[in-house]
């Protein structure tokens, strides 16, 4: 099926969205991380969102020594520029798929992208939940 098709089902038309797994990289010369979100973004839908979830435990146990606060305003920073809230959305990057390139682009912080998948979906948010559920939690 292609985006725009409607599913015999439902009667929902599917849309084509896009998405990167953030991973949490505590040491980069090590190699390890654990996945800790997900951004989605839909062109069609105009839908750009990111869900978060944080293991403590495996976190702690992976490096002991992170900043578990410095990951989560990490987080709250992708999660502020999804919304358009972050001063970065007033600059260059105020259509939703500049602010998605912005947040997919390759970064050497402790927060990572990883490669940027796609799919169909009928409801961008749902997937959203769904992509949590199975890559993070």
């Amino acid at each position: 099926m292609t985006a725009g098709q409607t599913l015999p089902a439902t009667g929902s038309s599917l849309v084509a969205y896009q998405y990167v797994v953030l991973r949490c990289v505590p040491r980069v010369d090590r190699e390890e991380f654990l996945n800790i979100g997900v951004v989605l973004y839909s062109q069609s839908a105009g839908y750009l969102c990111s869900a978060s979830h944080l293991h403590d435990g495996r976190l702690r146990a992976l490096a002991p020594e992170l900043d578990i606060e410095a990951v989560l305003a990490a987080l709250a920073a992708v999660q502020a520029l999804c919304c358009g809230e972050s001063p970065l959305a007033g600059t260059g990057l105020k259509a939703l798929g500049q602010r998605f390139g912005w947040l997919a682009a390759p970064k050497s912080t402790v927060v990572q992208p990883g490669p940027i998948h796609g799919g169909l979906t009928t409801d961008p948010a749902r997937q959203l939940e769904h992509l949590l559920e199975t890559l993070v939690h």
